[in-house]
């Protein structure tokens, strides 16, 4: 459960837990099944199904501590006392849910070679945004989403440099233009406000916005202080203040003006195109958006490659002198979303792209297998539709399954076909709001 005490009195087969810490409803979670543990740090456990167990502790032995660790010098004292992390059947919907103590994760961060270990900050950092600071309402939610990728980004700088987290952003700032070319600008739920009246789905909030848009602002509030050093003392302050409370998007922002008088004083909240009620209550694309820059020397090789992948004549000379085995997820799912961008691709390019890369698609990494899927989508390359039947049956993770089906909806009678097939098979095994979702896209 999402405890820190728990027993198991064995006379009459109870399992007590203790929680010291006041936390909000939605945290409460159990788990119940076959599940086993193993040790991979001081303070963290995996849990999984016995057949996983193995596989868990080989990806996160020695892994997490040093994200608690950073977390905590940044932030401030990691309060729940244990971080264990639970590896949920592949038909869990998110990629993680931050239950306090007990972190639920999908068992596609189990890529075999660590490669999204990393994944794992982001529910680390709720830590501190979202289950001690939490959103009073979920027409807030950026308030959880967006303070807690700004801080995943800030371990990951400590942790990976600012080249590397910089390229991480802008494959998040892709997904961003992604979600928002699908729904239109000005579809009310691309509002860091959101108005949830009757008639609108709670679920459909849960989308990129409240986390890429929300980043962005939190970004803004940094770029005017004009100093990390001081915005990481607001964030360890913020959490002071308000832990163990439920806060408003006015609470976290009268506070930030309080501790930052001289911005108060010029009257930053007002700043034209840029008001502080402009970013919660405008949609569309954020006024603001960080310098990502620095990424550019691990971009620009991406692009160009992509690039190359784009002529009618392949030079193919060229295309092998580029070496991708050395790099890091990141910069190959940045090169993926560059030729999903340029998609269709001239005929033939697809096969080649496939002979020539067998480590993207032969990869066991979940980010590398849904981009790919896509790829071959629009593409309408036949040899890759066992990839796609393989991967869809093999998880159910909403961020991935949609997108999918999306893309083999908009291409031809043969994908629609394919979409059908393969949802008639795995529609039993699905989250039922994947499930409608799905259905949604095959309206």
């Amino acid at each position: 459960m999402s405890a820190n005490k728990w027993e198991h009195r064995k006379t009459d087969n109870t399992f007590l837990f203790t929680m010291d810490h006041p936390i909000p409803a939605y945290l409460v979670a159990l788990a119940v099944g076959d599940l086993q543990s193993a040790e991979v740090g001081p303070r963290t456990s995996v849990w999984t199904e016995p057949c996983l167990l193995q596989a868990a502790k080989q990806e996160f032995d020695n892994v997490i501590e040093k994200f608690l660790s950073v977390g905590e010098k940044l932030f401030g004292p990691y309060v729940w006392g244990r971080y264990d992390v639970l590896f949920m059947p592949p038909s869990f919907p998110f990629g993680g849910m931050e239950n306090p103590c007990l972190t639920f994760v999908t068992p596609c961060l189990l890529a075999g070679d660590r490669s999204l270990a990393d994944v794992i900050v982001h529910e680390i950092c709720h830590s501190w945004f979202g289950n001690l600071v939490t959103n009073a309402t979920w027409g807030e939610f950026w308030l959880n989403e967006g303070f807690t990728m700004y801080a995943q980004r800030r371990v990951c700088r400590e942790l990976y440099g600012e080249v590397y987290t910089c390229l991480e952003a802008a494959t998040g700032k892709a997904l961003l233009r992604q979600h928002i070319c699908n729904t239109g600008e000005s579809h009310p739920l691309n509002k860091l406000r959101v108005k949830i009246e009757p008639g609108v789905d709670p679920d459909d909030t849960y989308n990129e916005t409240p986390y890429e848009k929300g980043f962005c602002f939190v970004s803004y509030l940094a770029h005017l202080t004009g100093d990390q050093a001081r915005f990481d003392g607001f964030l360890k302050a913020y959490v002071e203040k308000f832990k163990y409370q439920s806060v408003m998007a006015e609470d976290a922002l009268e506070f930030y003006l309080e501790y930052f008088p001289d911005l108060k004083e010029k009257n930053v909240q007002k700043t034209e195109g840029l008001d502080f009620d402009s970013w919660l209550n405008v949609p569309g694309w954020p006024p603001y958006c960080p310098d990502l820059s620095a990424g550019q020397q691990l971009m620009k090789p991406a692009e160009q490659l992509a690039e190359l992948w784009v002529n009618k004549n392949l030079d193919l000379e060229s295309i092998g002198q580029i070496d991708t085995k050395p790099w890091k997820t990141y910069q190959t799912v940045y090169f993926l979303d560059k030729i999903l961008d340029k998609s269709p691709l001239p005929d033939g390019n697809m096969k080649k792209l496939e002979e020539f890369y067998p480590q993207i698609t032969g990869s066991n990494n979940a980010e590398l297998k849904f981009r790919w899927a896509q790829i071959v989508a629009k593409n309408l390359h036949v040899s890759g539709y066992q990839h796609i039947r393989k991967f869809l049956t093999s998880q159910g993770k909403q961020k991935y399954t949609l997108p999918v089906y999306r893309a083999l909806w908009n291409g031809s009678e043969e994908t629609k076909a394919l979409a059908m097939e393969i949802f008639s098979a795995t529609s039993n095994q699905l989250h039922f709001n994947v499930r409608n979702y799905v259905k949604k896209i095959m309206a």
